[in-house]
């Protein structure tokens, strides 16, 4: 009896090892191929992102189980995605990986099964998820399957939002049905030349509408980064693309329950700080890069900015102030004079948002003589844009501090993080000017009779706005009546920044209770 059980223990342990031997040769075949195309397999996409040795994969012997279109004669062991949980710089995190190897990287019931039981299991236990997608959509030979596993994996992108941070790594095609789920994620990562993601291809795209297009214009990273929005960020390869994700986590909370890390901050350089006081112009008609003062404020200098060629008149980003990650909010003087528009205010709400879900405090520098004036504008929906990210900074609970350099006219000043709308802090540099218009315009409409009258019109135009300038667009006046806690030197900013930092640690807020809010989409 004992050698009967024996036997069929060894017959067990024999079948087992010939599944993991086919599992590993079907996984050399696959790296070979996709190496072929220049490109890495799946199962090195996650050693590459994750610490050394950390990955702990989970349903690597999953079959399909459909028995149409020939399917039953290739089965193969994990059914065309890689899932399983590992540590990135120590701190824990589930990831799926596509394999486009096995059916394009389609989704059928296994694979959707597969990648909803890991994106379940980081919710309970608290971890962020990354998809590393490279998949031609839902897999045709399963019908509905594919189009039922996807709901389920969006249903689930909901679930998490807002609880863990949710990554989507774009490593090879993305189409169809594919592309919703990485879009209802936190951030979304491309390769320049290996990534695309479009609801409809090229030849679609020409039958339908007659356009012709490469895959690299609809739907490429420099696409998505700098036209649509969908994107990010973009990198040159896939080890830049992992490098760029592990930076980016150093500045996240793994849950909406935790903080962000802190880290120990190291000694500064108080020139730095001194430099602030010369980069606003004196002349309020000349630019400034904003990437400069955020750099000399931000811990060594250390700006992770989001979606950088994006909108670029609005600056988002990531930054540590004293050890602690900040979420940092800018107008760029640089570019459209830092006016806010469709785009820019689209782009800040999101971030705004996702800061707030994840417990990382709000810095906003401003700049901005106000909204975008034009047809397009207008008629694209700039009030209804505009009013989303009003809506993000209402609706944020995080501590929120506002550093005004210059101007800050009209509703746009309302907008970015005023005191009125619950900024916790709001300082002013000397430079600011803070009124309902610019000066020159509002002598124009105050004046227009005098000046009209004036013998120089033009110079008593600049005259009368000088006095306007003096009386009215000013930080003292806005100081005097509470608006502003403080006009500070630029030299102190970062040492207002931290003392506030510390006093706001232990902010709560209790809100109206709702089932949710309706957000101006």
């Amino acid at each position: 009896m004992a050698s009967e059980t024996e036997s069929e223990l060894r017959h067990e342990q024999e079948r087992f090892q010939e599944r993991l031997t086919a599992l590993d040769v079907e996984r050399e075949g696959a790296a070979e191929r996709q190496h072929g195309r220049e490109k890495l397999s799946a199962l090195e996409r996650v050693e590459r992102l994750l610490d050394p040795g950390s990955f702990d994969e989970i349903d690597a012997l999953v079959q399909h189980r459909s028995r149409r279109f020939g399917m039953e004669r290739r089965r193969p062991y994990g059914d065309g995605v890689i899932t399983g949980f590992g540590t990135i710089d120590g701190r824990k995190v589930a990831v799926f990986s596509h394999d486009f190897t096995t059916y394009g990287g389609s989704l059928g019931e296994a694979f959707a099964l597969k990648v909803t039981k890991i994106m379940d299991l980081a919710l309970k236990v608290g971890c962020p998820i990354i998809g590393i997608n490279d998949s031609a959509g839902a897999r045709i030979q399963e019908g509905v399957e594919g189009l039922a596993g996807y709901g389920e994996v969006f249903w689930r992108n909901v679930q998490a939002s807002g609880v863990v941070p949710q990554i989507s790594l774009i490593a090879g095609p993305c189409a169809g049905g594919a592309v919703y789920s990485p879009a209802m994620t936190d951030f979304v990562f491309m390769v320049e030349d290996i990534s695309q993601m479009f609801i409809t291809g090229p030849d679609v795209v020409k039958t339908v509408t007659g356009e012709d297009v490469t895959h690299e214009a609809l739907g490429g990273a420099a696409t998505h980064t700098g036209v649509s929005g969908v994107a990010h960020f973009a990198s040159a390869d896939e080890d830049e693309m992992f490098e760029s994700v592990r930076y980016l986590m150093s500045f996240l909370p793994p849950n909406n329950v935790d903080d962000p890390p802190r880290y120990s901050a190291p000694p500064r350089d108080p020139a730095l700080d001194a430099e602030l006081d010369d980069i606003v112009p004196p002349e309020p008609t000349r630019s400034y890069d904003m990437h400069q003062v955020i750099s000399r404020i931000v811990d060594e200098g250390e700006f992770l900015e989001v979606q950088p060629h994006w909108a670029e008149n609005m600056i988002v980003g990531f930054g540590r102030i004293d050890g602690r990650s900040v979420g940092i909010v800018a107008n760029q003087p640089q570019v459209l004079a830092g006016t806010l528009d469709i785009d820019a205010s689209t782009k800040a709400a999101r971030f705004v948002r996702f800061c707030d879900a994840f417990n990382i405090p709000l810095i906003t520098f401003v700049d901005v003589p106000g909204f975008l004036p034009g047809v397009d504008q207008e008629h694209g929906g700039i009030i209804r844009h505009g009013s989303k990210l009003l809506y993000a900074y209402c609706e944020a609970t995080v501590p929120k501090l506002t550093v005004i350099t210059r101007k800050a006219y009209g509703g746009a000043y309302v907008v970015m993080s005023s005191r009125s709308i619950r900024a916790d802090a709001s300082f002013a540099w000397p430079t600011a000017e803070i009124a309902v218009m610019g000066p020159e315009a509002a002598v124009r409409l105050i004046h227009r009779r005098e000046i009209a009258e004036a013998d120089d019109a033009a110079a008593k135009e600049t005259e009368l706005a000088a006095e306007y300038r003096e009386e009215f667009a000013n930080p003292f006046q806005a100081a005097g009546r509470g608006h502003i806690e403080a006009v500070i030197w630029p030299r102190d900013t970062r040492a207002a920044l931290i003392r506030s930092l510390d006093l706001l640690e232990t902010k709560q807020e209790i809100r109206p209770a709702r089932k949710h809010g309706n957000v101006p989409l």
